[in-house]
């Protein structure tokens, strides 16, 4: 068979063979036909012209749309009738496909997004595209002149009662700490405390009547450095009106508190926080005898300050350790003197309490043994003993204040033995008791200083050592 298809080629040229896949030559445009062979299971025969013809273009069309991306398969190519490919974009040999084409350059992918919903490349626009602001014709009858001068404020909604009390009053207790009125001004100023700011008065005086001397000094700086930023005269006023109306509850928690009321009432008019009319107001329309009590605590206060000088800007004393050494010394050393005259112990540890100076206890425990050592007296051994074992057991004075103090002695002694002679034979006697009494421990026993005996040596005393008698 091979033999019979050479010789039929031999007697027909293959110049007239049609074999590529490209367009129709010149010849077929003019109307020339050419014969076209086909081989099927090895066999070379002849074809129709025009079957293999369109066959060819389908298949040169499939394979230009095979180098397109599937996602640009969806904007807007598709296949003529005849087998053309229609594209309805710019193609992208041109500059302006080029920069919208969106296919990797490196041959890989297909030019879809990312999977983290990102977007490929050139996702987001092309470079140099702006994108200009929608401009507000001012023209347009639907136009607000008012909407470019709107100002945005947050509003705080002001307190009420619950809120109002969880939220100042651990602002008044940390101020009892740390003593910074200005910090309570701008935290009170960010709030907005609506009808309860004359609460804040009433508040803050009602937390200070069950706290110290101390708390009662910061209070009245507080409602002086508040007026006039925070609160206002009325405001003040009516917070002394309604303290006054709840002094009957008030008295069942702190028994003193129309004396302290009055103090306030006094100090808050002679800080011009309150009008000197304030007072004269409830003349003749007191019926309550607490309040009436107050109001004349605070009369004669002002009175006494106009007449005697009292400085009622003084009137709570300074707290703890803002007061001077030498006046603790001399209070700590009157406290001794009463208590000795009195006996009274339960009084002695309140006083101490009242000096609010638990880092100067050891000055207390000095003072109180100087004392025994000048008395040279059992009696007044035995009741500060006595004093101190109470003071110990119930902690108002610690183990380190009360070895402090003791150690103070120690280091003295020999100064005060030039004073009183026997110091020593005292000291060791108060330290031996006290040791027994639990009031301090061996340790401290055990650093007492001693001081050599004297031997008087006379004839027929065998070289005796005398001992000190007191």
């Amino acid at each position: 068979m091979a033999t019979d298809c050479e010789a039929w080629l031999n007697s027909n040229p293959v110049e007239e063979v049609a074999l590529s896949d490209s367009d129709q030559s010149g010849n077929e445009e003019n109307g020339i036909q050419t014969k076209i062979f086909d081989e099927i299971n090895g066999n070379w025969i002849l074809a129709p012209a025009g079957t293999v013809h369109e066959a060819r273009l389908k298949a040169k069309a499939k394979r230009r749309l095979r180098k397109n991306s599937s996602r640009d398969s969806g904007r807007g190519d598709s296949l003529s009738d005849n087998g053309d490919a229609v594209r309805s974009v710019a193609p992208p040999t041109s500059p302006k496909g080029r920069v919208l084409d969106r296919r990797s350059r490196l041959g890989k992918g297909r030019g879809l997004p990312k999977k983290g919903g990102a977007g490929g490349k050139g996702v987001w626009g092309t470079p140099g595209e702006v994108y200009a602001e929608e401009e507000v014709d001012v023209r347009d009858p639907n136009y607000d002149e008012d909407q470019e001068n709107c100002v945005y404020e947050t509003v705080v909604l002001p307190l009420d009662e619950e809120a109002f009390t969880k939220t100042v009053t651990p602002i008044v207790q940390e101020y009892f700490e740390h003593g910074d009125a200005n910090e309570v001004a701008e935290l009170l100023g960010e709030l907005n405390l609506g009808g309860m700011r004359s609460d804040v008065p009433l508040l803050a005086v009602s937390l200070a009547l069950e706290s110290k001397a101390s708390h009662r000094e910061l209070t009245s700086r507080l409602l002086n450095r508040l007026c006039g930023r925070v609160l206002t005269r009325s405001d003040i006023e009516n917070a002394f009106h309604k303290l006054l109306r709840e002094l009957p509850d008030l008295v069942l928690d702190t028994p003193t508190a129309p004396q302290l009321v009055g103090q306030f009432i006094a100090r808050a008019v002679a800080d011009q926080i309150l009008s000197r009319n304030y007072i004269d107001g409830y003349k003749g329309r007191v019926d309550c005898e607490h309040t009436r009590a107050a109001l004349d605590r605070a009369v004669v206060l002002l009175k006494m300050s106009r007449e005697a000088g009292l400085r009622i800007d003084n009137l709570w004393g300074s707290g703890g350790g803002q007061r001077p050494v030498n006046q603790l010394i001399k209070e700590v050393n009157l406290l001794l003197q009463e208590y000795v005259l009195s006996g009274d112990t339960v009084e002695a540890e309140r006083c101490l309490r009242e000096l609010e100076v638990p880092h100067f206890h050891h000055e207390f425990v000095y003072e109180a043994i100087v004392m025994v050592l000048e008395s040279k007296g059992e009696r007044t051994l035995q009741m500060i003993l006595k004093l101190l074992k109470s003071l110990f057991d119930s902690s108002v004075i610690t183990v380190d204040q009360m070895r402090r103090g003791y150690e103070r002695v120690y280091m003295d002694i020999a100064e005060i033995n030039i004073d009183v002679p026997c110091a020593y034979s005292i000291l060791e006697h108060f330290v031996e008791k006290s040791f027994t009494t639990g009031v301090i421990d061996t340790k401290v026993r055990d650093l007492c200083p001693c001081r050599g005996r004297k031997r008087f040596v006379s004839e027929g005393d065998g070289g005796r050592v005398k001992l000190e008698s007191y």
